[in-house]
Parts: C-alpha cells; structure tokens; sequence
C-alpha cells in the first residue's frame, strides 16, 4: 500500500491504474475507521481491481462550535487498516493540500439538505458535497462506495454526481451495527460506558418501528409516535428528529406507498448519532426492512460485486456494486 499526500500523486496513481486497465474503487472516510469502513473496503475489493482510501477530516463540512478539533483520529490505526484490506492507496492530505486558497467555489444540492440533519446542520452537506466533489475530480472515473448509515448523504451524493455528469458511480452499502444494535460510527467513541447504554434506544425504538412496518402498519405519523415515546423514556437521549421520508427525495410521507427512509438524529452525551432503516416492498406488497448488517458478519460473508445484503434502492435502482 502506498500512502500519499499529494493531489497529483493520487490523481497519477489513479491514471496509471486506469491505463494498466484496472478499474478504481474509491472509499472517502474521515478517518478512525472501524468495521463499517472495512465492509466499504471489502465491496470497493470485491468489485475493483485498484482501491483507494482517503482520510480527511474536511474543515468545510463542521459548523460552528461543532467536534472539528476534537474529531476522533488515529492514523497508525487506519493505515493498518486499509493495508489489511488490501487497499492499493491510502490518500492522506492535510488542509492546505485539500484548500490552497479558501474556497470561493462550493457545491450545493438542493432540496435534499433541507431536511434531517440538514436542517440543525444548514451549512454541512455543502461541506460534504464539495469534497466530495474535489476527490471525485482528482480520483477520476471510478466507483466510489457510501454507507447507508450515512442515508441522507449518500442521497445527496448521489444526485451530486448524477446532476453533474461526473464519471464516477457513486455505491450505496449496508448499515453496519455493533452486537449491542448501536449503529457503528468514529463518534461512537465520545460515548461513556452509561451514554452507551442510553444509545441502545436508538436501535431499539427504530427496530419496533421496523416490526410495526412488517406487520402492516403504514401511517407515518404512529411510527414516528412509536419511535419518540421510547426514546423519550430514556433521559440521556435527546432526541433531534425522527422522520419517515421517501428513499429517493427524502421528503416526508404521510402514508407508507412505496419505499422509504426512517431516519433519526439523537445527542447522546457528547455524540451527536444518526441512524436508521430502510422500507422497500416485495412483488407481493409485503414489506421488507433493511435493518443494517451485523459488524461480526463482516469479512464472513462472500457477497458477489452487484448484491450486496437488502440494498435500499438509489433513483438508478443500482444495488451496491454500493451510505
């Protein structure tokens, strides 16, 4: 694995792969990389034939007197990672490689920002969408693989990419959850052995929201009853919002027709967690919730490039191969 800080050094690298007529994988990560990360990499693996990583804690994307100092890191831990991976290059810049200048030029989706974590967060998937952007621009035609914990970004990414015409098709991949249902992420760390207890409520309360679906309830608003009463009985979880949205434009339903998103944001002591599950429909109208993967599956289950487990459907109907 080579490890490069240069957005010529990867650019280059990514060309010569390109010409030696190997497809590239790219897995964008902020970095302190735990399984749910190694399941990007995997499919990125399974799929391609030269994988990227890059880590890069994006200034642009923390809002005011949110974690950018104090963000988890630990990159001797993440070059071991993607090196027993088998990732080709791990891409490592610092700020001043990503922004030379303050950027003037930034990218804006409309309309899906505007709610979920959009709405506390106003200023944040510009942040996202324009670095994403950038690494899409200097890694090149390629695949580039999202988590689906990540539901609202990948989203976004998604259009970004396609309202664009970037050449890069963008790869939506399951949830990863910890065997205590918590759904994996680096904030994870911010939580105290009580607070991660509280988390569980999370899992939880979206879990009888999912057996309620497959059950047969459809009203948007008892779900969304359901999911904010078991919470609330929790006092160390503040709940931000819980929403039931369709799959492809996030916006709010009434009634459950087709597939969607049920999505919720928490503060769970220091931690702001996101989480959620998705709702798509059998040919015989029955209901099928994706609930995520387990993280103890991941690197035990040969998943061919193309299906991943239980894909939430993306607007090209593309299953992962995948937030």
């Amino acid at each position: 694995m080579r490890t490069v800080t240069k957005v010529e050094e990867l650019r280059a690298a990514c060309d010569g792969a390109r010409r030696a007529g190997l497809s590239v994988g790219l897995v964008p990560t902020m970095g302190f990389l735990h399984e749910g990360h190694r399941s990007l990499m995997q499919a990125a693996g399974r799929a391609d034939d030269f994988v990227v990583v890059t880590i890069f804690v994006n200034p642009l994307q923390f809002g005011p007197n949110e974690d950018l100092a104090a963000y988890p890191r630990d990159l001797d831990h993440d070059a071991e990672v993607a090196e027993s991976e088998g990732v080709a290059v791990l891409f490592v810049p610092g700020v001043t490689e990503m922004y030379p200048d303050p950027p003037r030029t930034t990218v804006h989706v409309d309309g899906l920002t505007d709610g979920l974590c959009g709405a506390a967060r106003p200023t944040h998937f510009d942040g996202v969408t324009t670095v994403v952007a950038k690494l899409f621009a200097i890694v090149g035609p390629s695949r580039a693989y999202f988590g689906r914990k990540d539901a609202q970004q990948l989203a976004v990414v998604t259009r970004m990419a396609r309202d664009l015409n970037l050449p890069v098709e963008v790869v939506g991949c399951p949830l990863v959850r910890e065997a205590d249902g918590v759904a994996m992420s680096s904030r994870n760390a911010y939580l105290d052995a009580e607070d991660r207890t509280a988390a569980r409520v999370l899992s939880r309360a979206l879990g009888a929201a999912a057996d309620a679906v497959e059950a047969g309830e459809r009203d948007a608003a008892t779900l969304r009853a359901g999911i904010r009463s078991a919470i609330g009985e929790v006092d160390r979880v503040g709940l931000e919002y819980v929403e039931v949205g369709d799959a492809v434009d996030l916006e709010p339903v009434g009634t459950i027709t087709g597939p969607v998103l049920i999505a919720l944001a928490a503060q769970v002591g220091k931690a702001r967690l996101i989480d959620n599950v998705g709702v798509t429909f059998r040919p015989d109208g029955t209901a099928h919730v994706d609930r995520g993967i387990a993280a103890s599956t991941i690197g035990t289950v040969s998943v061919p490039s193309g299906s991943l487990p239980d894909p939430l459907p993306s607007e090209s109907e593309t299953p992962c191969a995948a937030g």
